[in-house]
């Protein structure tokens, strides 16, 4: 049998002197003299290596000069109190078994420091590095944290479909899934695709979003969430955007906007402090050598309840306030980076809500208000990041949602059936929608959003 029932982490936590086992794991570094080599060892259990003390009178040279940087191996040995300083043990070698080489001439991570955009190239070997250990590391935590939110106040965790014929936000920007011969496809008497020949019999694409259908989920289990892989088909390359992405977007039957903003607000701030309680050596790593606020900027999440302003009030801050911005500032034009971090950083130095959006530049399918102007509409706008999480109350009304289904444009056929979920029993209901990786990115103090994923979709490039 391979598997060990010890880790690095679990040695380095609670294992004592005198204790016999075996670990695997990966050999960051070796040195040493003519009668002793130093490995250390890392099993990516943890931020930190365990120092292994290899006896050259014990082993073959020829076995030791194979263990260099990169090498997988199995060490069986003692455990003995380590004299340095950083760890109250060190394993004294029995027997070391070679997995695998890595040639130290060609192995790209070599004892140095490597820019991200070099580790973007080589994505298969990135998660050895310290950065991206601590980084998806993270991620699991981040993830667990959520699920275990939602459990436990009784939600029910839906799979939403990737493959969808509609498009919830109405961008236009969606990857189509068709096994039509793309030199040669069937054709509608107008020279137009015809569709019905593809395999689901009409154009189809991947999700943007899965929050349509969780709503049909909402309407019978009253409280659902989904997380999945979202899509979207943008020829963007900054530091924001990534072509695959993962959603998190729970739907509440009889939960109105206030409902919807004190949910949302406890949701961060748990997962926030789930990570402060579980990451602490991998967070303080990253504050480090990237983001020097990272932790400041983490208890300024948990430590604050979140400012909730409209959308009117953000305009009128933003227009008096004497500061100068790229972006005009005006009602009716969407908020800008710079214009929410000012709100959050500068004005109420919290964490920023705005609400009742105007109509013009939301999703049709947010809840009318009565001045016939806006929609309940949310943002949640953190430090360092700008808008983390955007959702509302849902239109509920039959008449008043096909209304702004005419008014955008949008086929009323490809809507049937959401359409008819207000026919039949409707109930004011919620919900909203974070983007995992930009979640990552503020626990994380990364710049980059392909930094927090394992193989990042970009225009161009779906390497790995």
């Amino acid at each position: 049998m391979l598997a060990s029932p010890h880790t690095v982490e679990s040695v380095l936590k609670t294992g004592k002197p005198g204790e016999s086992l075996t670990l695997n794991g990966w050999v960051r570094t070796k040195r040493g003299s003519k009668a002793v080599s130093f490995i250390a060892l890392n099993d990516g259990t943890c931020f930190d290596n365990l120092q292994v003390v290899a006896d050259l009178e014990k082993f073959d040279e020829e076995l030791l000069k194979k263990i260099a940087t990169g090498a997988c191996i199995s060490v069986t040995g003692t455990l003995v109190e380590s004299p340095g300083s950083g760890q109250a043990v060190e394993m004294q070698a029995e027997n070391i078994a070679l997995w695998g080489e890595a040639d130290a001439e060609t192995y790209p991570l070599q004892k140095k420091g490597h820019t991200l955009e070099f580790l973007r190239e080589i994505a298969h070997l990135r998660p050895r590095t310290n950065t991206f250990g601590a980084i998806f590391r993270i991620r699991h935590h981040l993830a667990f944290a959520i699920h275990k939110f939602f459990n436990d106040r009784g939600f029910y965790y839906v799979n939403t479909p990737i493959i969808t014929g509609s498009d919830a936000e109405g961008a236009g920007e969606m990857f189509r899934v068709s096994v039509l011969d793309a030199k040669n496809p069937p054709l509608n008497e107008d020279g137009s695709v015809n569709f019905e020949e593809d395999f689901f019999g009409a154009e189809s694409n991947l999700t943007v979003s899965g929050q349509l259908q969780a709503e049909i989920a909402a309407l019978a289990l009253s409280k659902v969430y989904t997380f999945g892989p979202t899509f979207r088909a943008e020829n963007s390359n900054t530091a924001r955007h990534l072509a695959e992405f993962w959603m998190i977007e729970p739907e509440m039957a009889f939960y109105d906007l206030e409902d919807n903003m004190n949910l949302c607000e406890s949701f961060l701030q748990f997962c926030v402090s789930h990570i402060l309680g579980h990451c602490k050596s991998d967070l303080e790593f990253l504050q480090k050598m990237y983001e020097p606020t990272l932790l400041e900027r983490i208890h300024f999440v948990i430590n604050n309840p979140f400012k909730r302003i409209t959308y009117t009030e953000a305009i009128d801050i933003l227009e008096n306030c004497g500061q100068k911005f790229e972006f005009p500032v005006a009602w009716g034009n969407d908020l800008q980076s710079e214009h929410e971090r000012y709100l959050v950083e500068k004005h109420f130095n919290s964490p920023v809500i705005v609400t009742d959006y105007p109509k013009g530049i939301k999703a049709f399918y947010m809840r009318a208000n009565d001045d016939g102007k806006t929609v309940r509409a949310m943002d949640i706008l953190f430090p360092g990041i700008g808008e983390v999480v955007g959702g509302s109350q849902r239109e509920e009304r039959y008449s008043v949602l096909l209304e702004r289904v005419k008014e955008q444009g949008i086929h009323e056929e490809d809507l049937w059936w959401y359409l008819e979920l207000r026919k039949f029993g409707t109930a004011p209901h919620s919900g909203f929608g974070l983007g995992f990786e930009r979640l990552m990115l503020f626990v994380t103090g990364m710049g980059n959003i392909r930094d927090v994923i394992l193989a990042p979709r970009t225009p161009k490039n779906a390497k790995f």
